[in-house]
């Protein structure tokens, strides 16, 4: 029997064979009689909160139900969710909030079954869309590809289950042209292989913009939309959806011509901010060789407002959306619409972040005195985001196979990370137990308040024998590193001012 564990407790959860669900969800919704039902396909980071934003939702009162596979990557999510754990943690209170209040009104279900779908008036689509990219041992970006057959077969079991006049709100970062080229068409192909009409089914995209931390439900419920639909018909459905969950009187909605107009400003908006990290991460090695601080820099260079938005440097970028979507726009290009040329400069700025962590661990290599080999070495952060237990295509991955070809002896901590799934490695969350023991190398490979401005965590360093502090993510301040300089060697990512001779 195949099993799932979970990476917030890592508890271990049996999948049973062939599982169903009917009688629950029937069960469900007999709590929520004439309320309209709302399924969320996808229990990921974005799904799984967005279930919570409309299980609270300001104007309507819903009954949800989170849908996701009964694999081992997904089955925990659905056993947390329904036992009491919700499956995502960040330092935002509002999630336990929302989390407590739809519990009290027991308007949340999780599930498996896509019998769940023949229920729903609306179908929100929260589903990963991945990019299958061909990389070198250096990280470098030899080509790439776009496999819609997982997607595909995730709409395909909307519409073999569905009502005719269901409202299916794609949220997924997609391809534009995915909606009107792929989505309505195989609904309408399901819908006439049962006997029912194709013409009633509504298709509308309006894409998230889930800022995991602080600030993850108002990302959602607070912060502005932009939406459109395959006709006015699924627009107009979206529209009055939308408005019963966000706050549309403080963060209008704002409505584009077609669904590959809003498809595109997602990819578009992704792309944007992962050049501006390729962008700084060219500069970065640049003030590393002149001797500059990047910080002081850049902080000087902010006080110019056109130039406000200007990126520091880092270990690299991760999480699902900025590692991937410009070279979905670009396979759209080609794919969808017929083009010979690609986004040659997106293709690029994705194969120079993809470098960052073996950019990082070069400077580790140059700066370190001696050999790495058998050195004890503790990375701080797994999570590619502060604050939050997120290990989705994290730089830390890429350091850390380039630390262990060194032959280092290598301890892991993360405050909100218990089981590192992508690498199958169970991680100590107790930072205080971990700095019992004494290393030679400290890397700070994630941001989290933990190792940010906390006085404990540099006493803790200072009770440690000489070391080499290595902080990737420039959270150390100017006065933290001078104290911590009197008895350690520390270097920071684009803080050349403090490098010693390269070897």
């Amino acid at each position: 029997m195949k099993k799932s564990i979970s990476p917030l407790t890592g508890q271990e959860y049996l999948i049973p064979e062939n599982p169903s669900d009917k009688e629950g969800i029937d069960q469900f919704l007999a709590l929520h009689p004439g309320k309209k039902v709302v399924v969320v396909q996808g229990l990921g980071f974005v799904g799984a909160v967005m279930s919570l934003v409309v299980a609270n939702a300001l104007t309507e009162e819903y009954a949800v139900i989170g849908v996701d596979l009964p694999s081992p990557a997904s089955w925990w999510k659905i056993r947390s969710i329904n036992e009491g754990i919700f499956p995502v943690i960040a330092d935002d209170p509002k999630i336990g909030i929302f989390y407590r209040q739809a519990r009290e009104k027991q308007n949340l279900h999780a599930s498996f079954d896509p019998y769940a779908y023949s229920k729903a008036d609306v179908i929100v689509v929260d589903i990963n869309l991945d990019v299958q990219k061909e990389s070198v041992a250096n990280g470098e970006l030899k080509g790439f590809d776009v496999d819609l057959t997982p997607f595909k077969k995730a709409i395909a079991s909307i519409g073999e289950n569905c009502r005719p006049d269901v409202l299916v709100l794609v949220e997924t970062t997609v391809p534009p042209g995915t909606c009107a080229k792929i989505v309505k068409p195989l609904l309408e192909e399901k819908l006439k292989a049962r006997g029912l009409p194709t013409d009633q089914v509504k298709v509308a995209h309006s894409y998230e913009r889930v800022m995991p931390g602080p600030k993850y439900i108002d990302s959602i419920q607070n912060f502005y939309r932009v939406f459109s639909g395959v006709n006015e018909q699924s627009a107009d459905a979206a529209e009055k959806f939308l408005r019963t969950v966000i706050r549309t009187d403080e963060y209008p909605l704002t409505k584009l011509g077609i669904t590959h107009a809003t498809e595109m400003a997602k990819v578009l908006e992704n792309s944007y901010r992962a050049m501006n990290i390729a962008f700084m991460v060219e500069w970065s090695r640049f003030a590393e060789e002149a001797g500059v601080d990047i910080y002081e820099v850049v902080n000087a260079i902010r006080m110019r407002p056109t130039h406000k938005n200007i990126m520091l440097p880092g270990l690299g970028v991760g999480g699902y959306c900025l590692t991937k979507d410009p070279l979905m726009a670009s396979w759209a290009k080609m794919n969808l619409f017929g083009s010979k040329e690609r986004l040659q400069q997106s293709e690029a700025g994705v194969g120079i972040n993809d470098r960052m962590p073996y950019f990082a661990f070069r400077f580790l290599h140059e700066q370190f005195p001696g050999s790495l080999k058998n050195k004890k070495a503790l990375l701080l952060g797994v999570s590619y985001l502060n604050d939050v237990g997120d290990t989705r295509y994290t730089p830390v991955h890429g350091f850390y196979q380039q630390l262990a070809a060194e032959g280092c002896d290598i301890t892991l901590h993360d405050p909100h990370v218990a089981y590192w799934e992508e690498k199958g490695m169970h991680i100590n969350k107790d930072l205080s137990a971990l700095l019992k023991d004494q290393y030679d190398v400290f890397v700070i490979t994630t941001g989290h308040k933990d190792y940010r401005n906390n006085p404990a965590f540099i006493r803790d360093l200072l009770d440690q024998k000489p070391a080499f502090i290595y902080d990737t993510i420039g959270v150390l301040s100017n006065e933290e590193i001078k104290t911590l300089s009197a008895k350690h060697i520390v270097r920071v990512i684009g803080r050349g001012d403090l490098n010693g001779i390269k070897k």
